[in-house]
């Protein structure tokens, strides 16, 4: 498609995305790293930075979001020293800029001022995380016609591919800022642009990063009247990837789609014809039921729920992904809109940019229906479980297709098709308390009258064969898989959460250095990758609140920590010194761990994972392109354990993965699949 028209704000945006795709080119190979004597200077002029800002984190003036704006410039300039590159003018500029831009605002909260939050146009903001109470950057435009009186409609842009060195955060906060001087607004755009860094590197913006655009929309919100009806979901390459996954996982929470140049799976990409590429070694029965869990194209179905405006050069490498999900759009039904920018690569022309952004900017003025009568909602986990006013509690099998459709008739019946692999699901006010009943495969179900004032989510749940009316949501107590405690163990990193350290005797020497051998490779490639610090107790410093707020994520043995010892009783495993025991198989417990994730069963824990030995499932070698980063477990394993008690200073683990797999959705029966 060729588009004649041109748009000067559109053209602004666009380079400045480039700017932050590819800014972390400038910097050349490392020449002449910092010297001990410049490295002292700019930790001396550090130092009292940090100071203010504690001080100032007691300020009642102070809001959170107000310290973090400043924050981010200290925290740049830190993970810069730890990991550099600093080595040439470019990146020492970068420095110096984060430290006086720190300077600026530490000085400007000081004194009760926060000019950059009145500023117009484009600005770097920050927030502190819930996951890990890291401090994250996110870009933001506001345009000049932004009125606070009015409810402006919200574009979430999503960067692509960066890298995670440690100076990476300072170039995407340098490409953000503008400064804090009051100046003429230069978007003429008829909406907000917020641009998360989405935790930077190749995290594909799944689990935390999934998280970083969720806090970065509410940041925004905060500050800014949005209308949450016109929230649009766009970006580039990495961020074509994040805009397919998020959008069609979570369909109800944009009103149209954008993605660029981003591929839908995972093996389609994986065999891509660039040279750079590290094909996949061959996929174990776990790793292949995992791509259910990140690939967007099993999710296709939803796009009949949110509008998508597609692009993809007919010369990029990947555009057989283009053809793949249009492929997929025929088959659920659904019309599809790809515009193919001809003789195009993986970059996309500002000009068929422009058009998508009109086609965008067309659904986003009509808004999102706030109570649409017709949804059909397709998933493969209660990770993704919601849609509107439909909301599914329960699957026969995780990671199979399950799919539900609903219709209102105008007299506020609801009729529900036969659910496919579902077991229970809530129909979520508004779609009632309008009938007294509710057909389900055919089957009619009394509801009880519920008031429009006081209505709560009703729950439907096939039982011996029939559906019935199990109650109401919140008077319900759901046992088993169900939304935000369904694993793998890779989910617990998308919320908060605590590693616990275990400070007493393991039962077995070659298991608790195991153990400390994962928390620490954990902390250090959560600190690389997903730029914060890990948080960690011993297990003798964890509090109640601990348990209520975040998943607990134990390290060691029930003889070196205490918390494993007090939730074994509730776990599907059996642990003694002499033998470990899952399902049916019996391991020596000298030299095998167990690795797991289930729901907390301790008192206030309700709603909260527990985790036994493990971090991310993925690690430095997966993390280097977006296409590797999916859980390389499931919700257990056995490993066999090798050395581990030599104190190395890269962090590596001495193991062997035996086998892996799932819970059934009881949360029993260990199987691998």
């Amino acid at each position: 498609m060729t588009i004649q028209t041109s748009h000067r704000a559109l053209r602004q945006a666009a380079a400045l995305f480039a700017v932050v795709l590819t800014s972390q080119l400038v910097i050349a190979p490392a020449a002449e790293p910092l010297s001990e004597v410049e490295r002292k200077a700019i930790l001396a002029e550090l130092k009292p930075l940090q100071d203010k800002l504690a001080a100032l984190r007691n300020a009642p003036n102070v809001k959170p979001d107000r310290l973090a704006d400043a924050q981010i410039f200290v925290k740049g300039v830190v993970w810069a020293l730890d990991y550099g590159p600093v080595s040439d003018a470019h990146s020492r500029e970068l420095v110096q800029r984060g430290l006086r831009r720190a300077r600026e605002r530490i000085d400007a909260l000081a004194a009760g001022r926060q000019p950059w939050a009145e500023r117009l146009g484009r600005s770097v903001r920050g927030f502190i995380s819930a996951v890990d109470g890291s401090v994250q950057p996110y870009m933001l435009v506001v345009p000049a016609s932004y009125d606070p009186a009015q409810p402006m409609r919200l574009d979430v842009v999503l960067h692509g591919s960066t890298q995670a060195t440690g100076i990476g955060e300072l170039i995407f906060i340098n490409a953000a800022d503008a400064g804090d001087a009051a100046g003429p607004a230069v978007s003429t755009n008829n909406f907000i642009e917020v641009h998360p860094m989405g935790r930077l590197g190749e995290n594909a913006y799944r689990f935390e990063g999934e998280t970083d655009v969720d806090e970065a929309i509410e940041a925004v919100c905060r500050d800014y009247r949005v209308d949450r009806s016109r929230i649009v979901l766009r970006g580039s390459s990495l961020g074509g990837v994040g805009t397919w996954q998020l959008g069609l996982k979570r369909p109800d929470r944009f009103v149209a789609l954008g993605p660029a140049a981003g591929p839908v799976d995972t093996l389609v990409f994986a065999n891509s014809p660039w040279k750079h590429f590290v094909r996949l070694d061959p996929l174990t029965p776990w790793q292949k039921t995992m791509l259910h869990l990140v690939d967007a194209i099993d999710y296709t179905a939803n796009a009949g729920m949110v509008h998508v405006v597609a692009v993809m050069g007919d010369q990029d490498p990947y555009f057989e992904s283009h053809l793949l999900i249009e492929k997929a759009f025929a088959k659920e039904g659904i019309p599809f809109v790809g515009l193919v920018d001809v003789g195009a690569g993986h970059g996309v022309t500002a000009k068929v940019m422009q058009e998508q952004l009109r086609l965008l900017g067309e659904h986003a003025a009509k808004g999102r229906d706030p109570f649409p009568k017709h949804i059909r909602f397709v998933t493969w986990t209660l990770k993704f479980s919601r849609c509107d006013w439909l909301e599914v509690l329960g699957l026969e099998t995780h990671y199979q297709r399950a799919e539900i459709e609903a219709r209102v008739a105008t007299d506020g019946s609801i009729t529900v098709t036969e659910p496919r692999n579902i077991t229970r699901f809530a129909i979520h006010p508004p779609a009632i308390p309008a009938p007294s009943s509710v057909t389900v495969g055919g089957t009619k179900i009394d509801l009880p009258a519920q008031s429009s004032e006081t209505a709560r989510p009703v729950v439907i749940e096939r039982h011996n064969g029939k559906w019935k009316f199990r109650g109401t949501l919140d008077a319900l107590a759901l046992t088993g898989k169900r939304p935000g405690l369904q694993g793998p163990m890779d989910d617990a990193f998308a919320r908060p959460f605590l590693c616990v350290r275990g400070t007493g005797q393991a039962w077995n020497p070659a298991i608790g250095a195991w153990a400390d051998a994962n928390l620490k490779r954990f902390a250090d490639e959560w600190r690389r990758h997903y730029r914060g610090d890990l948080p960690i107790k011993d297990d003798t410093s964890v509090t109640e609140e601990d348990v209520r707020r975040a998943n607990l994520i134990l390290f060691g043995d029930p003889g070196s920590n205490r918390w494993i010892s007090k939730v074994l009783p509730q776990l599907p495993i059996q642990w003694t010194r002499d033998t470990l025991q899952l399902g049916k198989d019996r391991h020596p417990a000298a030299d095998h761990g167990v690795q797991l994730i289930c729901p907390n069963s301790l008192p206030g824990a309700a709603g909260r994972y527990v985790v036994l030995n493990s971090g991310h499932t993925y690690h430095d070698s997966e993390l280097r392109f977006s296409y590797m980063v999916f859980p390389r477990l499931g919700d257990w394993a056995i490993v066999k354990v090798g050395d581990n008690s030599q104190n190395i200073p890269t962090p590596t683990v001495a193991e062997t993965v035996l086998t892996s797999g799932f819970f059934d959705e009881a949360w029993a029966n260990p199987s691998s699949r």
